[in-house]
């Protein structure tokens, strides 16, 4: 029995013994491990620091690559807006312009009939009480129809007594006048008309070629008599 516990003890003391030399052989592994880890990290650490440098590098080329094609687009979109707000505005011009046509060939169309109203009110002289009412009624319609126009933008020119202006009036006949100075308007022959600032119809008048030759001949005749007069006299004082 004493001889069993003995043995046991010893067994005990061995194994003790084997494990601190167990200990003491894996000591300077541990180390080398321990260095190779730490070792390892900090590669590790350059290593994601340079991709993390790359990334960054690439981020801010893409960056400035995306912010020129913003800028590219920004500048197509600015010259497509431009070009359609152009394009808007000469569609509505034309449209305008067209829709002035189309009533200035609808107004000219009526223009004669209102000069026919004209004519009469100037040439007939109604006597009797039938024939004024006739008067009084187709003077009442020319005044409607004058009304329309009006309201359509139509205005008549004012003309006589206006120098010639060969956008606004068209000369018909030229004769000397002693009231008006050359190519001032004396008559007019047929009124024109403007539609919203633009001309309508042009008005044709007659125009003054200034003082007649005629005129001027005798204006000459009376100078020459008034000199021979002032030569006469100036003749007998001397004598």
């Amino acid at each position: 029995m004493i001889e069993n516990q003995s043995d046991n003890i010893e067994n005990k003391e061995n194994d003790l013994s084997d494990q601190d030399n167990a200990l003491g052989d894996s000591s300077p592994a541990q180390e080398l491990a321990a260095e190779n880890n730490e070792f390892s990290s900090h590669k590790i650490e350059e290593i994601n620091t340079e991709e993390l440098k790359n990334s960054i590098s690439n981020n801010d080329a893409r960056l400035e690559q995306l912010e020129k094609e913003h800028e590219t687009l920004k500048n197509q979109y600015v010259r497509i807006s431009a070009d359609f707000d152009n394009f808007r505005k000469r569609q509505s011009r034309d449209q305008d312009d067209l829709k002035i046509q189309l009533v200035s060939k609808t107004l000219t169309s009526i223009l004669p009939i209102v000069d026919n109203f004209e004519r009469a009110r100037q040439q007939l002289k109604p006597e009797s009480e039938e024939a004024q009412a006739l008067h009084r009624s187709y003077q009442g319609l020319y005044k409607q129809l004058v009304e329309v126009l009006k309201q359509q933008g139509v205005s008549p020119m004012r003309v006589v007594g206006q120098q010639f202006d060969p956008s606004l009036h068209e000369a018909v006949l030229r004769e000397p006048s002693e009231e008006f100075k050359e190519d001032f308007i004396i008559e007019e022959l047929q009124r024109g008309y403007h539609l919203e600032g633009k001309v309508l119809r042009h008005a044709l008048v007659k125009v003054s070629m200034g003082p007649g030759k005629q005129n001027s001949q005798e204006q000459l005749e009376k100078d020459k008599v008034e000199v021979d007069i002032d030569s006469e006299e100036n003749t007998s004082e001397d004598v």
